[in-house]
């Protein structure tokens, strides 16, 4: 079983982007389940998502407390938030971010989604682009059923750019700071 853990702000989507993870890795023919953990969120605030995919049904409904990948929507929560706890020893973190950020012990990725957001969409939401390097890195899911999934999620015209945003930084993720 594949387990990952999403941190990210109240409002930049970390329970969308899990939800979208999930229905890919089902296109793809895998179980999957989405679920957030909820507190006191509010904009803003730190909000956490759990993904789980695996190639048989899954039973288990805690959260993930081991997880294989980290994704990081936000770069400053890597300050304000435990993100490696729990992270199985050779756990991979994936975070939104224009700095090469080292997590000590682990494989970090980095790319600047927010760059790609702000052009493509007209604004900093990075959950599509954090699912297109999550799939680029791990090529657990197909860059096929993101798309799916995205056209499932959202109207066509949100949907359309957001594809676009999953293309270009699916593209470039070839090239993420490690």
């Amino acid at each position: 079983m594949i387990e990952i853990r999403l941190h990210g702000r109240g409002g930049q989507g970390a329970v969308s982007v899990a939800q979208i993870l999930a229905i890919a890795a089902h296109e793809d023919g895998y179980y999957s389940q989405a679920f957030p953990m909820y507190g006191s969120e509010r904009r803003g605030s730190p909000v956490v998502s759990f993904v789980r995919i695996d190639k048989k049904p899954i039973n288990l409904r805690s959260q993930v407390y081991e997880p294989d990948y980290v994704i990081i929507l936000d770069p400053s929560l890597v300050k304000v938030v435990d993100v490696k706890k729990g992270l199985k020893p050779k756990g991979e973190i994936m975070i939104n971010s224009n700095n090469k950020i080292c997590i000590e012990g682990f494989t970090t990725f980095c790319t600047d989604i927010s760059e790609d957001a702000k052009k493509i969409l007209g604004a900093n939401i990075v959950n599509t682009g954090t699912a297109a390097l999550f799939i680029a890195i791990t090529k657990i899911i197909s860059l096929e059923s993101l798309k799916k999934a995205i056209s499932k999620k959202f109207p066509e015209e949100i949907a359309k750019k957001n594809i676009l945003l999953v293309e270009t930084v699916y593209n470039k993720a070839g090239k993420v700071n490690k």
